[in-house]
């Protein structure tokens, strides 16, 4: 058995809220959805360069040619996430965007996008610490021990 792209996307769903994400899924289902959200694992998956196990994914079949742990699986939905809101960061509408009225009033665009920059850059050191944190505890000790640092 082989993990699946629904399996990252639906872990990466449970992250994050737009609503966005969720008229694309009420309105052309989870494969126009899994599809859209699978360039954000590709991403993902060039940046966890350090995994042990294999990322060999194929976009046509959009599977995994291994088994991922949990771990894993999680790792790169959280890096899915992050791509995800350097997207948010850099759309341009979205800064553009004014709507007032008496019931609902947004933020000026200058503090939306402040925040969205902040959000990001905790997301970023949030998986800079993930990565590092799973890089030490699968480093082979004994052989950087012995001076074989290739191993």
């Amino acid at each position: 058995m082989t993990s699946k792209l629904e399996d990252i996307c639906d872990l990466a769903q449970t992250m994050i809220a737009d609503y966005r994400l969720t008229l694309l899924y009420t309105t052309s289902g989870s494969s126009a959805l899994n599809l859209f959200l699978e360039s954000y694992l590709l991403q993902a998956i060039d940046e966890f360069d350090l995994c042990e196990q294999s990322l060999s994914y194929s976009t046509t079949t959009q599977e995994f040619t291994v088994d991922l742990t949990q771990q894993h699986k999680n790792i790169l939905a959280q890096i899915m996430i992050k791509y995800w809101l350097h997207k948010e960061v850099q759309d341009v509408l979205q800064m553009r965007s004014k709507i007032y009225d008496r019931d609902f009033k947004a933020y000026s665009e200058a503090n939306n996008l402040k925040e969205k920059r902040e959000l990001y850059a905790l997301k970023c050191e949030e998986i800079s610490q993930l990565l590092n944190k799973y890089g030490y505890r699968n480093n082979d000790w004994d052989s950087w021990e012995s001076q074989n640092f290739r191993a």
